[in-house]
This record gives C-alpha cells, sequence and structure tokens, in this order.
C-alpha cells in the first residue's frame, strides 16, 4: 500500500471520530463505530491505530496543526498589533478550533499512556510547534518584551487555554446544578476568555 493510501486511510478514521465526537462523549465512542463511519472494515483501523486513545491523539495532533495554521498567518499577515489587537486575534483563532479545546479538557494521561511512542512522538511535534507559532508572534509584535516575560506568558497562556472548554461550553444539566447550588457563576464564551486573559497576560 503506498504511503498515499495509508495517509488517506488514517485521516478517514480521524475525520470519523472526529465526526462522531461531536455527538458522543469519549466513553461511548467505540472503535467499532469508528469503524461503521469509515468505507472499510472495523479490523482495517488495527492497521494504522491499536487503540482508540491513539486516534484521539491523531484528531487532537490535527488540530494542533490547524491551529498552527491561523498562529501563523496571524505572524504572518500582520506587521504590527497593539496588545488589543493581538489579544483579539488570538481569541478568535481559539474560538475557531472548538474541537481542539475539547480535546484538551480531556484525560490526556489515559490518550497518551495507551499509545505507542512513535504516535506520542509525532504528537509532542505539534504541541511543540503551536508553542513556537505563539513565541514567534509575541517576538515580532512585542519586541521590546523581556524574555523572562515571555516565558511567563506562555507558563500562564497554555495551562488556561486546556480549561476554557468546561467554561465556555455548559450543558443544561451542568446549568442546572449551578443553580441549584446556588453559585452565582458568570457565563463567558471562548473568546471573552481567552480575549481577556491574553490581554490581562501583555498588560
Amino acid at each position: 500500500m503506498s504511503k498515499c493510501t495509508v495517509e488517506d486511510r488514517k485521516d478517514e478514521i480521524i475525520s470519523a471520530c472526529a465526526t462522531l465526537y461531536q455527538k458522543l462523549s469519549f466513553k461511548e465512542i467505540t472503535l467499532q463505530k469508528i469503524g461503521d463511519a469509515t468505507t472499510f472494515t472495523r479490523t482495517s483501523i488495527y492497521n494504522y491505530f491499536h487503540t482508540k486513545e491513539e486516534i484521539f491523539l491523531a484528531l487532537l495532533q490535527r488540530e494542533y496543526e490547524l491551529w498552527i495554521e491561523e498562529l501563523s498567518a496571524i505572524e504572518k499577515n500582520n506587521s504590527a498589533l497593539t496588545p488589543e489587537e493581538f489579544a483579539d486575534k488570538l481569541a478568535k483563532s481559539l474560538e475557531n478550533r472548538e474541537q481542539l479545546l475539547k480535546l484538551m479538557s480531556m484525560n490526556h494521561f489515559d490518550m497518551e499512556t495507551n499509545s505507542r511512542i512513535e504516535n506520542l512522538i509525532e504528537f509532542k511535534k505539534s504541541y511543540g510547534n503551536s508553542l513556537q507559532a505563539v513565541k514567534r508572534c509575541l517576538d515580532k509584535f512585542f519586541p521590546t518584551m523581556a524574555e523572562t516575560d515571555k516565558k511567563n506568558f506562555m507558563y500562564a497562556f497554555f495551562p488556561f487555554v486546556y480549561g476554557i472548554y468546561p467554561y465556555a461550553v455548559v450543558t443544561e444539566k451542568q446549568r442546572q446544578a449551578m443553580s441549584t447550588a446556588d453559585i452565582n457563576f458568570s457565563y463567558h464564551t471562548i473568546y471573552e476568555l481567552a480575549y481577556n486573559c491574553v490581554k490581562k497576560l501583555l498588560a
């Protein structure tokens, strides 16, 4: 089988998983359901992925790569940005990647533990590239910013990004529970949370 065919098959499996994840939880999705959503048999999946976690890790990697494209476009297409303008563009890039944020909120320990080392290395490369893409933006748009401040931005921003989804996307059941527990919680969008965080970190 050619390398192109292998990549096409893997991409079909990942896309099937992505479609299912829009309607079902991680727990509800099985290799059987993923296989049923492709054009080949379930057993064929094992030629490309050994576990469900490997498929989700590959989906997360693909989402990172799509986000990196947006980050690179921000860097390339703007000669200068104010902190407010950069916060706006970075927040919009995250708003466009809800699937990425949803995957980030999952248990990475299980995904990574149940994936082969070669898959994990490829994922880590994409994760590292996202760090570099944000750092390049900081280097370009805030040249007078101290390196320690840039590092502190990264250390605060990326853990924050991992927690955005549960705060921004809330089910009716969760809203009811919060109300019944008498918690006066302010609901905000992905954009609002990200914009305010980035603007604060750059202040």
